[in-house]
């Protein structure tokens, strides 16, 4: 769904932290520090381990030998205690939540959406972090999600899942079918934000192709991913990409293959079921689904993310990562 959905974390959180999993090609990588939600994934060019964000704003950089180490921060407040567990959560509009996270592979800026704190740049090196927006044209962002780097230009693109409602209310935009939902690009050369969609039914996350041609876009609520031409001779229109994928989550490109995985569930009124990760091609095709129940039961997917052979798996809640070779 959302990248994070506050008012069930803790119900989700207990019934994923009892779900094991008998299959040898699948590994956990629990979070530490009564943190949990590792939603979304970033890989730089060394290939050594991964970044990752968690509850009470924390940015986690993952090394084999190591383990998770603290690598940034939303806030000054993101390193106290009270921003550890279930406080966390509840105090995320003072600790941040991190949501979709990006490198710039040339620079070594990794971009952060933060869900109520708004568009945030960790330089290489880590620590604070450096808010560039918070608002378009004078109106705040309710609920960041998803992010994107453009590999060919730099460009940041990123989505609000709603412009009506916050994080804490994101059952209320799932019932009530909420369509605010927005695609922004941040251009670092002029650090100005551009709105390029709106009214996308839960615009949960975003992938720019591998050529930089085109964005797509989730919406989770409508079960639909959107395609934002970037170039070419439909440059600034937009299409159905796919309606294959129940409830989509992010997206995220396959290196230069032109494929994308999609992290995927089942909406239910209570809890979402059958988690999943569907790979699509440039045209929107299923090319190949992995049912993931039995390593996360009913906890709500929030990303895929392919890397030398191997899936990276995030939740919104979950109080682990999960790794499974291909």
């Amino acid at each position: 769904m959302a990248s994070f959905v506050f008012v069930i974390s803790l119900l989700l959180l207990s019934l994923s932290s009892a779900v094991f999993s008998d299959d040898a090609s699948f590994q956990k990588l629990p979070v530490p520090g009564k943190r949990s939600g590792p939603e979304s994934f970033a890989f730089d060019s060394t290939g050594n381990g991964f970044y990752t964000g968690v509850s009470g704003g924390k940015i986690l950089k993952y090394v084999p030998d190591k383990g998770y180490v603290d690598f940034a921060q939303i806030t000054e407040s993101s390193n106290s205690a009270w921003c550890n567990g279930a406080l966390g959560t509840a105090f995320a509009g003072k600790c941040g939540r991190p949501a979709g996270i990006a490198l710039n592979s040339k620079t070594g800026d990794l971009y952060v959406a933060d869900a109520p704190l708004g568009l945030h740049v960790i330089p290489p090196a880590g620590g604070l972090a450096t808010k560039l927006a918070d608002s378009v044209d004078g109106k705040p962002f309710k609920f960041l999600d998803g992010l994107d780097v453009d590999p060919t230009t730099g460009v940041v693109y990123f989505t609000s899942f709603s412009s009506k409602f916050g994080p804490r209310e994101v059952l209320i935009a799932v019932g009530l079918k909420d369509a605010s939902g927005k695609l922004f690009k941040y251009d670092p050369a002029t650090k100005a934000v551009t709105e390029l969609m709106q009214g996308l039914s839960g615009a949960a996350g975003c992938a720019v192709s591998s050529d930089g041609s085109f964005v797509v876009v989730s919406e989770f609520i409508k079960s639909n991913i959107k395609r934002y031409w970037i170039k070419g001779p439909k440059a600034g229109t937009i299409e159905d990409f796919s309606s294959l994928v129940s409830n989509p989550d992010n997206i995220r490109r396959v290196g230069s293959t032109g494929n994308f995985w999609v992290a995927s569930v089942v909406n239910k009124v209570v809890m979402p079921t059958d988690p999943k990760a569907v790979k699509l091609d440039a045209n929107g095709k299923v090319l190949q689904t992995i049912f993931l129940k039995n390593e996360f039961g009913n906890t709500l997917l929030s990303e895929v993310n392919e890397f030398n052979g191997h899936l990276y798996i995030g939740t919104l809640t979950g109080p682990f990562a999960g790794v499974m070779k291909l």
